[in-house]
């Protein structure tokens, strides 16, 4: 790599190992839906101008609206110009986009699976050596089972098996509804691919803040010592969105906020700030340790007045506007009991975290739009400030604030400038777009390019979505047949319902405004 490379961009430092990538074929299934055109198109195209292709990159979209490949070419054209976070250069574009082509077939014929066989095996003919595939299954979960098992009876999963350019496939969330199902797709997964071939993906893990989280903890000596149940009061983390369910009604009415973000995002967050440090930075040994703290979470009550609060926006104010609730939401039955507010109070029974709670929380229709991570620290024992009518001590707090401003903050006490002494609060901030410049690679293109390098670390491994599950469905029958009891309410754009703050008080905390 040059001088000129690593200057131009942060991100190509240290990842000399991509440049031994084998020739690869990205085949997209649902290549016209939202998140090819808004994150996976721009992602290829961002990893194309850093140079981070391997120099035989093919792209291949299969839907089932046939497109002409020329017409796809220019569906792809147009998702750059609209969502990547650089403008488009055609000289970047012109190679990957000559080697960009489409397959039309429905997810349940195998006749056209065996098209797409056909179709990268004249890929390979053309070019004269083997090539690796990448599967990204982009389509409702609906029809993750079928797109999986026709892989492998079409005989694309087991293409150069035992070899480093063996097939893979990335599967997006939701990974199951519940534990049972969740089991299930395991399954079917198993039957066709091996488990180092599958690359379960949440996009979270491919966040600056969240990667750095792991090198502020094991790279610098003044945190990991304190990171127990000694130092740390307690820890929040919160996942809050501005926009409500808009014209996703249907679609929501399914899913809530448990499972849509509570589940898989919120508890990635979890895991990383509360694992064991790995013995080394291998993908299986991050992954052990992940698991062993999700399955060291005591089970939930989810009575009222237990471990859970749940809630659904009402009408309120935001930006100066007025928006409606919930229940008046196209699509939503006023009966509705979907959650779209949830909080939740874990204990990690371990000797790290023994008697330190973990709050979860995440909604829509919330006062701003932030997911941070927040370490609460004890407050100082019983000192010579403590009886000073001057003196206010806050307890330290460390904040990785995850999105829109990813950087990280301290909050510790400091002297007031005068004769008298005098304390106050003060706040320190670092913003990755201060120190690095604003041009950070977002998620999908780190994930993907992991994903093309056989590099697992920041992708999910199945007994993760198990151990997760497993804790979580519990409470999602709990509510099921509760109904609409115990669902509270809170006004757009506020911080959320009463019931959510009750869950703290009981502890005698308070949840923090990010």
């Amino acid at each position: 790599m040059s001088e000129s490379e690593s200057t131009r961009h942060p991100f190509l430092q240290g990842l000399s190992r991509h440049r031994g990538t084998p020739p690869t074929v990205v085949v997209i299934f649902g290549a016209s839906g939202d998140l090819t055109a808004r994150k996976l198109i721009p992602a290829v195209y961002n990893l194309g101008f850093d140079n981070l292709l391997p120099a035989d990159f093919f792209l291949v979209g299969y839907g089932r609206k046939p497109i002409p490949d020329d017409e796809f070419r220019e569906i792809a054209t147009q998702a750059i110009r609209e969502f990547s976070r650089r403008e488009l250069n055609p000289d970047v574009w012109r190679h990957i986009a000559a080697n960009t082509s489409y397959v039309a077939g429905a997810y349940d014929d195998s006749a056209a699976f065996t098209r797409l066989a056909a179709h990268i095996a004249a890929i390979e003919q053309k070019l004269g050596r083997d090539v690796q595939v990448l599967f990204y299954v982009s389509t409702p979960p609906s029809v993750f089972a079928p797109i999986i098992t026709h892989l492998g009876s079409s005989g694309l999963a087991s293409r150069h098996l035992g070899q480093p350019h063996h097939s893979k496939i990335i599967i997006e969330k939701p990974f199951g509804r519940d534990l049972e199902s969740a089991r299930g797709l395991n399954h079917t997964i198993a039957s066709v691919f091996q488990e180092h071939q599958v690359y379960r993906i949440d996009h979270y893990l491919g966040k600056e803040t969240v990667q750095g989280l792991l090198v502020q903890r094991f790279a610098n000596a003044i945190f990991e010592p304190l990171w127990n149940r000694n130092y740390i009061d307690h820890v929040q983390i919160t996942v809050a969105e501005e926009v409500g369910v808009g014209t996703r009604g249907g679609y929501y009415e399914q899913s809530g906020a448990l499972r849509d973000m509570i589940q898989n995002h919120t508890m990635q967050l979890l895991a990383l700030t509360a694992m064991e440090p790995p013995v080394s930075f291998d993908a299986e040994a991050v992954r052990d340790e992940k698991v062993k703290v999700l399955k060291a979470i005591q089970p939930l009550d989810p009575a009222p007045g237990g471990d859970t609060a749940r809630a659904q926006y009402a009408s309120g104010m935001m930006g100066g506007k007025q928006v409606r609730g919930y229940l008046e939401e196209e699509g939503i039955s006023p009966e509705s009991a979907t959650e779209t507010y949830a909080a939740i109070r874990l204990c990690i029974n371990n000797w790290r975290w023994q008697g330190v709670p973990f709050y979860l929380r995440s909604g829509k229709c919330m006062a701003r739009r932030v997911s941070e991570i927040a370490i609460q620290f004890k407050r100082p024992p019983g000192t010579i400030f403590s009886e000073s009518a001057h003196i206010n001590l806050a307890p330290n707090t460390l904040a990785f604030q995850i999105q829109p401003d990813e950087g990280l903050g301290l909050i510790f006490n400091g002297k007031v400038p005068g004769l008298a002494t005098r304390t106050q609060p003060v706040k320190m901030n670092f913003r990755y777009s201060t120190t690095f410049g604003s041009d950070t690679p977002e998620a999908y293109e780190r994930l993907v390019l992991d994903a093309m390098t056989g590099d697992g670390t920041l992708f999910i491994r199945g007994d993760e979505t198990e151990a997760s599950w497993q804790l979580y469905t519990p409470v999602l029958e709990a509510w099921t047949a509760a109904g609409r009891k115990g669902m509270d309410a809170y006004a757009a754009g506020s911080w959320g319902p009463a019931s959510s703050d009750a869950l703290l008080a009981a502890d005698h905390h308070n949840w923090r405004q990010p």
